[in-house]
């Protein structure tokens, strides 16, 4: 297991659309092998998930895992280790939900953008089991922020250009407002 370079914002992997796997590549030692850097990366780098895409790989694997305290994201629920292998995310209803977002392919910037409140997400896991759970709130948010990794799709894509932020400032600028409404939604909705 090794600690890889993250990618960031202006490579053109992150704007293609990884490649699904069949289960005989997901099922290889290189693929696992890849799992395991994916599950490093993003522990050494405090971050709730990764794509394989955010390492070079235009592979549709996926990672999200949050461990409180989390530094970065202090406010997100735990999420235990999930790693997501040629997943579709489905909207249950209208439902939306503003959050405000970071990623590690995009240092040092955040912005707000909608997210479903609720979607299906069907997976495979690591060793190819099939999936099909429903997630709501933060957690839902998590998943849709990755899979649109896979999607070729950044988060600066999707937010409101008047929100975006450097770390520094969301702090100084937005951080309370953010907090106060986001711990609302989560009382309400859940994780």
């Amino acid at each position: 297991m090794s600690v890889r370079d993250v990618v960031k914002i202006g490579d053109p992997v992150l704007r293609e659309r990884a490649r699904e796997l069949s289960l005989d590549e997901l099922r290889s030692p290189e693929m696992q092998a890849l799992i395991d850097d994916l599950v490093e990366t993003k522990r050494a780098a405090d971050g709730a998930g990764i794509a394989a895409n955010q390492v070079g790989v235009a592979l549709r694997i996926a990672l999200a895992e949050v461990v409180q305290p989390n530094p970065r994201y202090p406010h997100k629920p735990p999420i235990p280790l999930t790693v997501i292998v040629n997943p579709t995310i489905e909207p249950l209803d209208e439902g939306t939900f503003e959050v405000n977002e970071g990623c590690l392919s995009v240092p040092d910037l955040r912005g707000n953008l909608e997210r479903h409140v609720a979607i299906r997400l069907r997976y495979l896991d690591r060793d190819g089991n099939d999936h099909d759970e429903v997630r709501r709130g933060l957690t839902a948010g998590t998943f849709q922020h990755e899979v649109d990794h896979l999607d070729g799709v950044l988060f600066v894509d999707r937010a409101d250009p008047r929100s975006l932020a450097t770390w520094e400032q969301f702090e100084r600028f937005q951080r309370d407002a953010f907090i106060e409404r986001i711990t609302a939604f989560v009382d309400r909705v859940g994780s």
